[in-house]
């Protein structure tokens, strides 16, 4: 059955720091708007306190939640356990992009390790958490990271990573302007 709460709960916290993945959710306002469900690894998350998360996002082929959040702000990220106790977490809340080149950039970014493609920083303030069965999660076996996000954007270089940001990432599929367009 599923347990909701009003923040991140010691045994939340706890699960949460354990997984490798996780997955962020987001949508646009319009009905005809794809809704976004985005895959995350590397060590990229953090807890902020028992109310804000945030993570580090990495340039992509698509900036959908970026762009979901400059309309609307909803987001929920889902955490599963592959291994162990079965166990799925939620959390609910509404988010933002930071940018670099900001203060608050500036203060978040030593929270995390230091990769090569880095974008933005996505932070959430939560309204509520949850935890289910997740008795259908099938067991998976961690591997280790793929390396083939860092070494491509390695070989872009920081101009190349800016060139396709810019024809990329600028807006999302279904035409709405993301964060990093607010720069220009």
């Amino acid at each position: 059955m599923a347990k909701f709460y009003d923040s991140i709960t010691p045994e939340i916290r706890a699960f949460i720091e354990k997984q490798h993945m996780f997955f962020v959710a987001s949508a646009p306002l319009s009905a005809e708007g794809h809704v976004n469900v985005s895959p995350k690894g590397m060590d990229t998350f953090r807890i902020l306190s028992d109310h804000e998360v945030a993570y580090l996002d990495m340039t992509g082929s698509g900036n959908e939640t970026s762009a979901h959040l400059l309309e609307n702000g909803r987001l929920t990220f889902m955490f599963c356990a592959f291994a162990g106790s079965p166990n799925i977490v939620r959390l609910y809340g509404t988010g933002r992009t930071v940018l670099p080149g900001s203060a608050e950039w500036d203060a978040l970014l030593p929270l995390f390790p230091s990769y090569p493609g880095t974008r933005q920083i996505i932070t959430a303030t939560l309204h509520k958490t949850q935890t289910s069965c997740g008795y259908a999660v099938p067991f998976m076996d961690y591997v280790g990271e793929r390396e083939t996000l860092s070494k491509y954007w390695v070989a872009k270089g920081e101009e190349g990573t800016a060139k396709y940001q810019r024809e990329k990432n600028m807006c999302s599929q279904d035409g709405l302007p993301t964060a990093l367009s607010t720069q220009e």
